[in-house]
């Protein structure tokens, strides 16, 4: 595991494999790790570090506010992670990769084909969020935090981080900020001083814009209706992955392959199978 500062932003990524590079956009909501890729529901029996390392150079982060990378209070959109991937493949000198995305991962790997077409060689939308209870569920967890901030103060989210140490995927009432309080003190003083009455047009617009939709979030239709790189579909089928998420997606996605096989089907063998197929093919 390595730290490295990208636009002023602490992020923790780690190297495993040889081969053609693939971006390795975590799962886990807003608990985006390295370690989701094993440890998460369906990757850890999918287990793709075992079986695309074999063939490819994953590169795996911590995405922004998200486990040991750092953070900055502001209103995020897609493009901000798009802006951390792409200053990581600066760092590490790669020109192009491909771009794999779990969960959450799949809507910046979305944003990263419409915004940096010529640094991406395909796009891999594993379990792809959406559909409109995720859209619900997810604006419920901004609305809990923003309550908690009126009623409380930013130094009681500081102090709740403190004692019990949830992310923000475990407790909404920490916000989406709380592994940077946790892990960094300085910024847990910051935070505590920031002006209340701005901090909650921050909350309230970015639940508001980045969870606008009940389809996959992360970039216009008409921007991936001219996007013209190879994508690999899988689709998902519960209340976070809707399955309208991942055909979204392929009817937006001109050159998309999907892969039109039912969660069950997808056991290790043939996901891993299905995926080297496609990342050999293109």
């Amino acid at each position: 595991m390595v730290q490295v500062t990208l636009d002023g932003i602490s992020t923790r990524y780690e190297i495993v494999g040889s081969g053609s590079p693939i971006l390795m956009f975590s799962p886990g909501g807003f608990d985006a790790t390295i370690e989701k890729w094993s440890t998460q529901g369906h990757y850890a029996k999918f287990k793709p570090v075992d079986n695309l390392s074999k063939h490819h150079t994953l590169i795996m982060f911590d995405r922004r506010e998200c486990g040991q990378s750092g953070g900055r209070v502001e209103r995020i959109t897609f493009a901000h992670y798009v802006r951390q991937a792409v200053a990581l493949m600066d760092h590490l000198k790669i020109d192009s990769a491909h771009m794999m995305g779990g969960c959450m991962g799949c809507s910046p790997v979305a944003a990263m084909g419409v915004m940096h077409p010529e640094r991406v060689k395909s796009l891999v939308l594993f379990w792809p969020v959406g559909g409109v209870k995720y859209r619900l569920s997810s604006q419920q967890r901004f609305a809990e935090h923003l309550a908690f901030v009126h009623q409380n103060g930013l130094q009681a989210v500081v102090d709740l981080v403190r004692k019990d140490g949830k992310s923000f995927g475990a407790d909404p009432r920490g916000g989406p900020w709380a592994s940077v309080i946790k892990v960094d003190e300085d910024f847990a003083a910051r935070y505590a001083q920031l002006t209340l009455d701005d901090y909650k047009l921050i909350i309230a617009s970015w639940a508001r814009t980045m969870f606008d939709r009940d389809t996959a979030p992360g970039a216009e239709p008409e921007d991936l209706l001219r996007c013209q790189l190879p994508a690999l579909i899988v689709p998902g089928n519960d209340a976070f992955h809707a399955t309208s998420a991942a055909r979204y997606f392929h009817e937006c996605l001109p050159k998309s392959q999907y892969w039109d096989v039912s969660v069950e089907q997808q056991t290790e063998e043939a996901t891993a199978k299905r995926m080297l197929e496609f990342l050999g093919s293109v």
